[in-house]
């Protein structure tokens, strides 16, 4: 499947500032989008339900998924995340672009999925900075923190299926980075010529 608009992925530990920077590129992009994935975990302070997640109980999720109608979905921390096939779909045939901040396993089932997608993987620049990270949230309990941590070494393990790494060791340096991969993407031959 082709379609006219472009899938960005971006992937990358819990806490290495994925939405921080997918936010900053769809305000600097007028044709980039935020794709809304659907989740089980309950909202954090300031999250918008339709905006930052669609937010569901266990049991639609497991609907939805037995229904397939989601284009990739995981269980991450004993919770569910999924992207709805639909919606992407529908916005990718408009030729709007449209990124998606999820985990590596979301991500290597979309790229399976679809071989055209774009992924970025962000990296930390050490793991004592990680930790720094998701404890200034303030919204992890310390058993999840180190769920998060620990699964550290599994998410930097398949880096190399991804198209690109970002280390996030400064918020513009990385997101300047992310910027020049938006604009090689979209001026790419085949793209532009078809």
């Amino acid at each position: 499947m082709e379609f006219p608009g472009l899938l960005f992925v971006i992937s990358g530990p819990s806490g290495v500032g994925k939405g921080t920077l997918c936010k900053h590129l769809v305000n600097c992009e007028d044709n980039l989008h935020y794709s809304v994935s659907m989740t089980t975990r309950k909202p954090r302070a300031g999250e918008v339900n339709g905006k930052d997640y669609i937010f569901v109980d266990r049991e639609s999720f497991l609907d939805k998924a037995s229904a397939h109608e989601f284009v990739e979905w995981a269980e991450v921390y004993d919770n569910y995340y999924g992207t709805p096939w639909s919606e992407l779909e529908a916005a990718l045939v408009k030729g709007k672009d449209i990124i998606l901040e999820i985990d590596t396993q979301g991500a290597l089932q979309v790229k399976q999925k679809y071989p055209a997608a774009i992924s970025v993987f962000i990296l930390p620049p050490c793991e004592e900075e990680l930790k720094a990270r998701i404890k200034g949230r303030g919204s992890e309990s310390p058993e999840t923190m180190e769920k998060r941590l620990a699964n550290l070494e599994n998410e930097l393990k398949v880096i190399c299926e991804y198209d690109y790494a970002i280390i996030n060791d400064s918020l513009e340096d990385a997101l300047d980075k992310l910027k020049a991969i938006y604009t090689a993407e979209k001026c790419r031959t085949w793209r532009t010529l078809s």
